[in-house]
């Protein structure tokens, strides 16, 4: 049995939550009834694509994740993602063109510290640009890449968006690290 669109639909909506969804809520963002979305769960489910951790959410898993494109984490991929790169390679914070900050990350981890503490205006600069996600893919992990497009998307702004990102590269990092 091949994966329909919607099915496809449903994965990717998982995907960019980042956490899980409600039953009801899936349905309004697909554009599909309740049943419909249900059927199509079910079938998801059974696949081994989607995971239910309390009644009525729903989550991608990581077989899901391999459905969408994402490639598999494992601890060698992991060391990958975090190893400390030349400055040359490193994340070089501007706060607009040509208005270098003189601040660097040249790991995964050294990122999300900077994050913490680097002007606003710089978070700001570089999520319009997509600068954050072109990095994230060339370090290697474009699942995170994809989950800071969400943020982007979401449009938000000064402190709540360095709070955003903040969270989600930490918890990546933690992630990365417990593999």
């Amino acid at each position: 049995m091949s994966m329909s669109q919607a099915k496809k639909k449903i994965l990717k909506l998982l995907l960019d939550a980042g956490e899980p969804l409600k039953l009801q809520d899936i349905a309004k963002e697909i554009g599909l009834t309740v049943s419909s979305s249900t059927m199509h769960l079910l079938w998801l489910g059974k696949a081994g694509y989607v995971s239910t951790p309390k009644k009525s959410y729903y989550a991608i898993t990581e077989s899901g994740k391999r459905v969408v494109g994402l490639p598999k984490i494992d601890k060698k991929q992991a060391l990958f993602i975090m190893r400390e790169l030349p400055v040359e390679k490193a994340f070089h914070f501007y706060t607009g063109i040509d208005q270098y900050m003189g601040v660097y990350a040249n790991s995964l981890t050294d990122f999300c510290e900077k994050i913490r503490q680097i002007n606003l205006k710089s978070i700001e600069f570089h999520m319009l640009r997509r600068d954050f996600e072109s990095w994230l893919r060339g370090l290697g992990d474009p699942e995170l890449a994809e989950n800071i497009g969400v943020i982007r998307g979401v449009e938000l702004a000064g402190e709540q968006l360095r709070k955003r990102v903040y969270e989600t590269m930490k918890s990546r990092c933690d992630e990365l690290a417990s593999i």
